[in-house]
């Protein structure tokens, strides 16, 4: 099993293992309440994350930094052909009226040109304000109006005439253009004029306190705050995690890392994601969907050595094959398949941590029975060379973690905000914790409030909200960033996030309830496709509960029921009912009986971003959730519920 060989490789190294030692402090009771890990980077005292393309081009200019696809094929780019299409962007932005410190609005999903345009319109000396390709007319007026973004660049056509009527008022609307009509190559055009050390000159005068990008948070509640990173933040995360992650993934496992990235690049993460693979030369491929459907075949073919995704793809990844195993008639294999990768892998990473014998001799035969059934056939799903993956955006559930660690796939959770220019945790790569985020990404602290609030400071935390002095205020403390997160740490200072302030439920009966917990683990189990947990102020907790198409499909298949059935029908079939029990069953041995979800009801729809339900990162809005279902959801507390 690689990922198993990988650590004891790691082990032995240990100018690897050593790197990153996690400083902590207890409080008089002995409680761990602050860890920190001093920085593996230096800060950058000069310079901004501009430099990257031209210093690859100056280092290696041969070397293959990303892959774009052409047709059917990933054609490579060199640091050299990329350096020179930011520069050619670079002048075309400058041609356009783009002043050093103006904002450029970029709304456009993941692809190619999204990283050539950030680079120039820093190498110019802008800033990118990002913009999700989804966002109304009423988001995408606000966001322009508040940044002051002078062009704004779109994908498609249609996102364009969006941004165009939601702008219309404004005094002086920004220029639009749009990257399916040739955005770029008219940049490259309109710049021919403008010479090259206009360019340098604009990227000479950048520096680690310079703005980089104002990103406006996906506004769960409230309207979007804007985020003003520096390219020292920027800086501060790309080179900490990847001097943190890169050397084990390189030097234990001996593959050339490469990734395929597909989470939208107008979320911190995936910015954040870019710039490092770009600082370290690691190979990447962009893709412009996170829908499973549309991304397993793409990881078949582009074949990453690790990916970087949200808890959904991973749920998504197992229930296929489950899924297929069942239409192959082995569904019960699949199940004990499960139950063996959950125990191995528990009991191997207990051994590697020096809390445990190990699998026993009957596990290892289970294991290496289904690891020619069923674990190679879910690396298969995802490319067969995958070796790692970092999951973040919420909590991924344990079961499902140490499942895919006993397939061969190492799950290291992080855990961070916009306001953190991403990941603040995760956890390191000689030291798998399945259940936490991890510890400090170096060069960050940690801090536990004594109300349970997760507070954070280092060189990744902003220093303001865009025109938003109040907001800042609200937030910062002596440089400590209140993220309005619950969370603990353990004696080793691995932080366990345990809801959000603001959505803990109190029943009547005075019990304190953390929504997160129960809708993370229920997520995950089969049939369920997303899950609102309520009661605040009720006598108990229930839960609201959509389908997953493809699973329902599944199971009608498995039952040799009419595929069309209707789904107003399954929402009160009893075998489904049952079913679903099942899973609500799981998810409460989670918690105590007085945080147990008592009745669920199953509605028709869905949870997502297009009905205003999910953020574009695909969290709950759940006020939003709450108003949709009202009736529903009081039918939970009378007779109506089940």
């Amino acid at each position: 099993m690689g990922v198993r060989k990988d650590l004891k490789q790691a082990r032995r190294r240990t100018d690897l293992a050593d790197r990153a030692k996690v400083e902590t402090v207890r409080d008089d009771q002995g409680v761990v309440r602050e860890a920190r890990t001093p920085a593996l980077a230096a800060s950058a005292t000069r310079g901004s994350t501009a430099d990257i393309p031209f210093t690859n081009a100056a280092e290696a200019p041969g070397a293959v930094v990303l892959r774009r696809k052409e047709a059917d094929q990933w054609r490579p780019v060199t640091a050299a052909a990329f350096a020179r299409e930011v520069t050619a962007a670079a002048k075309g932005l400058i041609a356009s009226g783009l002043e050093p410190g103006g904002r450029v609005a970029l709304m456009s999903r993941t692809r190619y040109e999204w990283a050539v345009l950030d680079f120039a319109i820093w190498a110019a000396g802008g800033q990118t304000v990002p913009v999700y390709p989804t966002s109304s007319a009423e988001q995408i007026e606000w966001i322009v109006r508040d940044s002051g973004a002078t062009l704004l660049i779109a994908e498609t056509g249609e996102n364009a005439a969006t941004a165009r009527r939601a702008v219309a008022g404004h005094p002086t609307p920004p220029a639009v253009s749009v990257l399916d009509d040739g955005a770029v190559l008219e940049l490259a055009e309109r710049g021919h004029g403008v010479g090259d050390e206009e360019v340098t000159a604009r990227r000479a005068a950048l520096t680690p306190d310079s703005v980089a990008t104002v990103c406006y948070t996906s506004g769960t509640t409230g309207r979007p705050k804007g985020c003003v990173l520096t390219h020292g933040n920027l800086h501060a995360e790309a080179a900490n995690t990847v001097a943190l992650m890169h050397p084990v993934f390189k030097e234990v496992t001996g593959q050339t890392a490469s990734t395929l990235l597909f989470l939208p690049l107008a979320h911190i993460l995936g910015r954040s994601i870019q710039i490092a693979c770009m600082l370290a030369r690691i190979e990447l491929g962009h893709f412009p969907s996170v829908r499973p459907d549309e991304l397993r075949p793409e990881l078949r073919a582009f074949r990453p050595t690790f990916v970087v995704g949200v808890p959904y793809l991973f749920e998504r990844i197992h229930d296929t094959g489950r899924a297929t195993a069942e239409r192959m008639g082995r569904g019960a294999s699949f199940d004990r398949a499960d139950r063996i990768a959950v125990r191995f892998a528990e009991a191997y990473l207990n051994k590697f941590q020096g809390r445990g014998r190990g699998p026993s001799l009957g596990l290892y035969a289970g294991w290496a029975l289904y690891e020619l059934l069923v674990y190679r056939r879910v690396r298969k799903e995802v490319g067969g060379r995958l070796r790692y993956a970092i999951s973040g955006g919420s909590p991924l559930d344990k079961r499902l973690n140490l499942f895919f660690y006993a397939a061969g796939i190492l799950i290291y959770e992080g855990y961070g905000l916009t306001e953190t220019t991403a990941a603040a945790t995760i956890v390191p790569p000689l030291g798998p914790r399945a259940g936490t985020v991890g510890t400090p990404v170096p060069g960050t602290a940690i801090r536990i409030a004594d109300d349970g609030e997760v507070l954070i400071k280092g060189g990744i935390v902003f220093n303001a909200y865009w025109n938003n002095k109040e907001a800042t205020d609200a937030v910062l403390a002596d440089d400590w960033l209140a993220t309005g997160d619950l969370g603990s740490l353990d004696d080793d200072g691995y932080l366990t996030i345990t809801g959000r302030k603001k959505d803990i439920i109190v029943t009547s009966g005075g019990k304190n309830v953390s929504p997160a917990v129960l809708e993370d683990r229920l997520r995950g189990r089969p049939l369920v496709g997303q899950c609102l947990v309520v009661g605040d102020n009720r006598p108990y907790v229930a839960a609201v509960i959509t389908l997953d198409p493809e699973a329902v499909a599944h199971w009608l298949t498995v039952r040799k029921r009419p595929k069309d059935t209707p789904l107003s029908e399954l929402c009160h079939d009893p075998q489904l009912l049952e079913d679903l029990q099942k899973a609500v069953d799981y998810t409460n041995e989670a918690v105590s009986r007085a945080e147990s979800i008592r009745r669920f009801v199953v509605v028709e729809g869905a949870f997502t971003e297009e009905n205003g339900l999910l953020t574009p990162s695909l969290k709950l809005k759940r006020g939003a959730v709450v108003g949709a279902y009202a009736k529903e959801i009081e039918g939970l507390y009378d007779s109506g519920g089940r």
